[in-house]
């Protein structure tokens, strides 16, 4: 069964902390394409991913989007709460189903502003989040769709506990935000160098040594940052 240390965030909260808000954490089931909160929204609570993945997205004016970044069990969602908005300028939206905790923000809030710790917890998270939005940037403007997708791929393996991604194509395209034949282009070369095998909106990833090597920088940079916030956690 599913326990809040199972994302990696609330892991590292201190004993004190976690006495305080493990009780008013509930165990949600978001399924697959949920929209967890809109652009402009109001946010009433935060979300600690178990074994769920969510997209980040920004949304233009004539409604197309492009995924800025993930977060699965290494994050939260709605970091907004406690950077001194209320609301986000981005979607927030489940792009893998699963399960998360999800408390009310004020809840947080609170510990974010009594709690040093934590504080200091949930700004270095923010950094990193912060780092994969702008390699996210420079990745769609600079690197090809298959790089993106490899990295797109890597990122989600992270934050899953298998190699299998329920995902159709046209999902990915709106997540990379690229034309779908692109993505069905790039996905077709990934098979055929059997990296992934792809049926019917399931993907699995047989060769990952192979899908870092024909990733981009990008992907390394993202995990760098990644595991120094666990490496900052530890010594917490």
């Amino acid at each position: 069964m599913y326990n809040p240390t199972d994302n990696k965030l609330l892991k590292f909260f201190p004993t004190e902390v976690t006495n305080k808000i493990f009780p008013r954490l509930k165990l949600v089931k978001l399924r697959l394409g949920k929209v967890i909160y809109e652009s402009g929204q109001s946010l009433t609570h935060v979300y600690f991913p178990i074994d769920s993945i969510v997209s980040l997205l920004y949304v233009t004016e004539n409604g197309s989007s492009a995924e800025i970044s993930v977060v699965g069990n290494e994050g939260l969602v709605g970091i907004a709460v406690f950077m001194g908005g209320e609301s986000t300028p981005n979607r927030a939206v489940v792009q893998s189903a699963g399960y998360a905790y999800q408390i009310p923000a004020s809840v947080l809030r609170s510990e974010f502003n009594n709690d040093s710790t934590i504080r200091m917890l949930l700004l270095r998270y923010t950094q990193s989040l912060i780092a994969q939005m702008a390699q996210t940037a420079v990745c769609n403007r600079h690197h090809s769709i298959d790089q993106q997708l490899c990295r797109w791929l890597l990122l989600s393996l992270d934050r899953l506990r298998t190699n299998n991604l329920t995902m159709t194509q046209e999902l990915i395209a709106n997540m990379l935000g690229v034309r779908r034949e692109g993505v069905t282009e790039a996905a077709g070369k990934l098979q055929k160098l059997g990296v992934i095998t792809y049926k019917r909106g399931h993907i699995t990833v047989e060769n990952r040594d192979m899908l870092e090597t024909l990733c981009c920088e990008c992907y390394a940079v993202v995990k760098l940052e990644t595991d120094r916030l666990a490496e900052f956690s530890n010594k917490a």
